[in-house]
């Protein structure tokens, strides 16, 4: 059983070749349980999340959201509503001292499209985009089974967001439990000073 309160393996010591993917939903924004952020208005930032990505930016060297957005496809938001959200999270980001380097989406309802959540498409997206990636140097931060088997894919360190306690993943897919993202950020900073 994991212990939704504690980190239960101690952070990897990084540096500045290191890799950190983000998932979105839960993990940046608020979670719409049952639904989807459809519109730029229905984005609210997680708090504490600014105050993180301030803190997580010197320490990698890329920071990249990776996150399925299948109500593209279902016809609930159109493509020009994720940029209008995507633009509006990003602008957010950099005014409070933050970086995103890149976001990738999957909006497919297939399973088995590669680039889909647990499948690693979007990681190589990234790493086609910039060869310098790591794998084995990235940790992967999500709230969701599919971000962890995402994560143990490439071969990085997961980080586990409980913010959806029906969505529990499997405890060998897990290596660390963090509160939030700026929990986390916090622990990090620790380590690395």
């Amino acid at each position: 059983m994991i212990d939704m309160n504690n980190s239960r393996t101690a952070l990897p010591d990084i540096d500045k070749t290191w890799t950190l993917f983000l998932d979105r939903d839960g993990v940046i924004n608020e979670d719409v349980v049952g639904d989807y952020v459809k519109r730029r208005e229905e984005f609210i930032f997680r708090e504490g999340t600014l105050s993180a990505l301030q803190i997580l930016k010197p320490l990698f060297a890329r920071i990249i959201i990776v996150s399925n957005q299948r109500g593209v496809e279902k016809g609930l938001m159109t493509p020009n509503d994720l940029e209008d959200i995507t633009a509006f999270m990003l602008s957010t980001i950099q005014q409070s001292g933050g970086n995103i380097d890149q976001v990738f989406y999957c909006t497919s309802i297939q399973n088995e499209d590669p680039n889909r959540k647990p499948n690693i498409g979007m990681a190589l997206q990234a790493q086609s985009l910039f060869p310098e990636i790591n794998f084995s140097k990235s940790i992967m931060v999500g709230n969701m089974p599919g971000d962890m088997l995402f994560g143990k894919g490439i071969g990085a360190f997961t980080v586990y967001l409980p913010t959806r306690p029906e969505e529990i993943p499997k405890e060998n897919t897990v290596d660390a439990v963090y509160k939030d993202l700026l929990a986390f950020a916090n622990d990090l900073i620790g380590k690395t000073e």
